[in-house]
C-alpha cells in the first residue's frame, strides 16, 4: 500500500499543475474602432471627361466623379487610412500579394494599403495601354507602360510611404499607395467607420491619413478583450 501511495504522488502533482495552468488568466487581444468625420465644406467632386478614351467611357453609363473627398451622410469620410504608427510589434511582411486594377481608366481601389515588403501586382483590365507612375520620394520612383493583355506588373516597397499614383497616358487617373510598417490598419468605408482588431494590451499611437485633409494622430490604451473608441474629425478648408 505504501509503494502505491508514493508512486501516485507525482501524478497528483502533475494534475494539480495542469489545473492551475488551465485556470490561469490568458491575455487576449483588444481593438480600436471609430468614425471619421469632417467639419466645414468639402471640395466639390467633378465629373471626369473620358471622351478621349472611348473604350473606357463606354464602361460608365453615368459620368465618373473624382474621388478626392468621398463624403457620406453625417459628414463621414471614406478612404481614410487608419493604422498603428507607434507601439506595434514588428512582424514579417505579408506574403499574399495585394492587387491594383486599372479598369475603366480608373484605379481600383482608389487607395491601396500594403505592408513594407509585401508583393504588389498591378493589372490592366482595359482595352487601351496605361503607363502607371507611382511618384515615390522615399522609395525609388518608377513608371512602366502596360499594354492590354500583358502580365501584371510586380513590385515591392522597402520603406513606409504614402505614394501618389498617376497614369502618364490618362491625366485624370489618380490613386494612392499606402505602404505601412504594420499589419494593423483599416480604410474607412462610406459610413466613415473603421476597426483595428487583434491588438495586444498596451499603449499605441493611432494615425489617420487622408489625401486631402492630411494626418491626425492620438494615443490610446488597449486592454485585454476591450475595444477603445477613437474618433477623428478633420477640418475641410475653404476652397
Amino acid at each position: 500500500m505504501r509503494t502505491r501511495l508514493i508512486t501516485s504522488l507525482p501524478l497528483l502533482a502533475l494534475a494539480v499543475s495542469a489545473m492551475g495552468a488551465l485556470s490561469a488568466p490568458v491575455k487576449t487581444a483588444g481593438g480600436v474602432s471609430g468614425t471619421i468625420t469632417f467639419t466645414g465644406t468639402p471640395p466639390r467632386m467633378r465629373p471626369i471627361d473620358m471622351s478621349k478614351e472611348p473604350s473606357c467611357a463606354s464602361q460608365h453609363p453615368t459620368p465618373v466623379m473624382t474621388e478626392t473627398v468621398m463624403a457620406g451622410a453625417g459628414n463621414t469620410v471614406q478612404n481614410v487610412v487608419v493604422y498603428i504608427s507607434a507601439g506595434d510589434q514588428a512582424g514579417a511582411a505579408a506574403a499574399q500579394p495585394v492587387r491594383y486594377d486599372q479598369k475603366g481608366c480608373q484605379y481600383v481601389p482608389h487607395v491601396l494599403v500594403m505592408q513594407v515588403g509585401q508583393p504588389l501586382e498591378i493589372y490592366n483590365n482595359d482595352q487601351t495601354s496605361h503607363n502607371i507612375h507611382p511618384l515615390a520620394t522615399i522609395n525609388p520612383e518608377w513608371n512602366k507602360s502596360q499594354p492590354p493583355g500583358t502580365p501584371p506588373i510586380k513590385a515591392t516597397y522597402a520603406k513606409p510611404e504614402f505614394i501618389t499614383v498617376k497614369c502618364n497616358v490618362h491625366p485624370w487617373m489618380h490613386g494612392y499607395f499606402a505602404v505601412l510598417a504594420t499589419s494593423h490598419y483599416a480604410i474607412s468605408g462610406n459610413d466613415g467607420k473603421f476597426s483595428l482588431a487583434g491588438l495586444a494590451p498596451g499603449k499605441y499611437t493611432i494615425t489617420a491619413w487622408h489625401e486631402k485633409f492630411g494626418t491626425q494622430s492620438q494615443e490610446v490604451t488597449v486592454s485585454a478583450s476591450g475595444t477603445v473608441t477613437a474618433n477623428f474629425v478633420f477640418k475641410a478648408l475653404p476652397y
